[in-house]
């Protein structure tokens, strides 16, 4: 599925391609997230023609909560519910599991929960989560895990990573005995916990180096530890992981966080940042992050970014984004929303610009603080 193309020197940032039924994707690559078969405020044909979208991401708990397994299986699965040809990557669930702490209980079986929505009561287990993700048809499904809380203690997360170890197996077997309803290929990745200690790090990213997955996942980072432990635990990570699979860090992150981690080895990201950002009125660009809100732009009158190809840089004023956002004005939304997942998308094509002509170790620093300056 994954062909590793270059290593880039200096660095172990990596240019790769995973192969799948619904097309390629060129990695590093970020993935829009698509939560409920929708990425919010943002059109499946601005999806392929602006933003320039590889594979999106959709979550399994939503969609099983909502519209549910029965009604995605009669719409033919998750691609022709939502009118989408490209690759589509579906997590477990875990990690919403992890966020409905309060509501929530993990046993051996699985996780057992109440809905967010009315308060019922379901249970996931390795196995069902599987046929869950067989009913969505998504191209990469994830297995069910635990992902521990920052901080916890040693014995917590040691437990938790045995029963994530504990639940891949019975996920795998699973994957295993059964085939996608939909006639296209399915992939399944593991995921290594661990929390933040090394030594659990390590033995979960050979655990799940072992059992011979189409990539590996990092996971529960990006859950309220300072950025430098992410970044050290992701490097630490891929030097245990195989180098002929694709390598996901779960839930990241800024623009500088996608750099970090493609220079530490990582070729896929999802993150709800760049809409979920845009809302609030947070707009990335390549100088730095601007606050449109802000009462500064009230009344300027230039673009953003006059060469950067969006109509949110290029064709409408600072003050009249800053109107719109002010005011909650849905076509605000809806161009910041487009302008953030540009950038993004953008950014991991300059990504591999650098890498396939061997600049990137030099780029990338500069880059960095460059992202994370606040206009």
């Amino acid at each position: 599925m994954y062909t590793l193309k270059k290593t880039a020197y200096s660095t172990k940032a990596r240019l790769g391609e995973l192969q799948t039924d619904h097309g390629k994707i060129e990695t590093p690559i970020f993935m829009p997230v698509g939560t409920l078969g929708t990425v919010k405020g943002v059109s499946q044909q601005a999806l392929t023609e602006q933003i320039k979208a590889q594979i999106i991401l959709g979550n399994t708990y939503h969609l099983y909560l909502r519209p549910g397994c029965e009604i995605i299986k009669k719409a033919g699965g998750l691609h022709q519910f939502m009118k989408w040809d490209k690759p589509i990557l579906t997590d477990s669930g875990g990690y919403q599991i992890f966020s409905l702490s309060d509501i929530r209980e993990l046993d051996e079986e699985g996780a057992h929960f109440q809905s967010h929505i009315d308060g019922s009561y379901h249970t996931f287990t390795p196995e069902n989560v599987v046929e869950i993700q067989r009913i969505l048809g998504s191209d990469i499904m994830m297995l069910l895990d635990e992902c521990p809380p920052y901080p916890s203690s040693y014995d917590y997360a040691k437990n938790s990573m045995e029963l994530t170890h504990r639940w891949a197996k019975r996920g795998r077997k699973a994957f295993l005995e059964t085939e996608p309803h939909y006639g296209h290929k399915q992939a399944q990745f593991g995921i290594v916990q661990g929390g933040t200690y090394k030594d659990l790090r390590i033995e979960s990213s050979k655990f799940m180096a072992d059992q011979d997955f189409e990539g590996i996942a990092i996971g529960g980072l990006s859950v309220g530890e300072p950025t430098e432990l992410m970044y050290e635990f992701t490097d630490l990570n891929t030097d245990y992981l195989p180098e002929d699979k694709a390598r996901y860090l779960m839930g990241v992150g800024t623009p500088a966080n996608l750099l970090e981690g493609v220079a530490r080895g990582v070729d896929m990201f999802d993150c709800v940042m760049p809409t979920r950002n845009a809302r609030n009125g947070t707009i990335f660009t390549r100088h730095g992050r601007v606050n449109i809100r802000n009462a500064q732009w009230k009344d300027h009158h230039d673009f953003l970014d006059p060469e950067f190809p969006s109509d949110l840089c290029s064709k409408y004023t600072m003050a009249y984004i800053h109107h719109l956002i002010r005011n909650n004005e849905i076509f605000g939304l809806v161009l910041a929303s487009v302008h953030n997942l540009t950038f993004y998308l953008w950014l991991m094509d300059e990504v591999r610009d650098r890498i396939a002509n061997d600049t990137f170790a030099d780029w990338y620093p500069g880059m960095v603080e460059q992202l994370e300056q606040k206009i």
